[in-house]
């Protein structure tokens, strides 16, 4: 089910605002894991007992460091350079909250949050390398146990709470 019909011009209202509905929700997700990972890292300096490393699931995904370019501007770089219909962001947030639910200590985070894509020219577009990439790749199927087919009903649903 494609949000962009075949062989049509690329629309751009539908575009700004599923954009930006994806990244006001990675950013509010993003900037709340980050409060939540900084409660912990306090609590476990002050001595006081932590249940367990959030994000261990997602420890291949995390960066050296969160990149220079901002999630809104990553997934408009993204759709420009790859052409992908509007529907595939909607099925990579589907992803990404099936992710979660399967390993509830995986945090999605400013580290992590912009490493999820022929791998060479996605790679290229996603500023890792294509070896990288592959890995990343490997490693998500796995993480969601190669349960990646998306039906009708979830789509809806995901684009009805975005």
């Amino acid at each position: 089910m494609s949000l962009t019909p075949p062989n049509s011009p690329r629309p751009v209202r539908p575009l700004r605002r599923v954009l930006t509905v994806l990244s006001y929700a990675l950013e509010k997700l993003v900037t709340r894991n980050g409060q939540l990972l900084d409660i912990l890292s306090k609590g476990e300096s002050s001595g006081q007992p932590t249940r367990s490393r959030p994000g261990k699931s997602l420890s291949r995904f995390l960066g050296v460091r969160a990149p220079g370019i901002s999630i809104s501007k990553y997934l408009e770089r993204i759709y420009k350079y790859t052409h992908f219909s509007l529907s595939c962001f909607v099925v990579g947030f589907v992803y990404m909250g099936r992710l979660v639910h399967r390993h509830p200590d995986s945090l999605v985070v400013s580290l992590n949050v912009h490493r999820r894509y022929n791998n060479a020219f996605y790679a290229l577009v996603g500023g890792v390398s294509n070896v990288e990439l592959n890995r990343l790749e490997l490693e998500l199927l796995f993480l969601l146990d190669f349960r990646v087919s998306v039906s009708s009903r979830v789509f809806q649903s995901y684009c009805l709470h975005l």
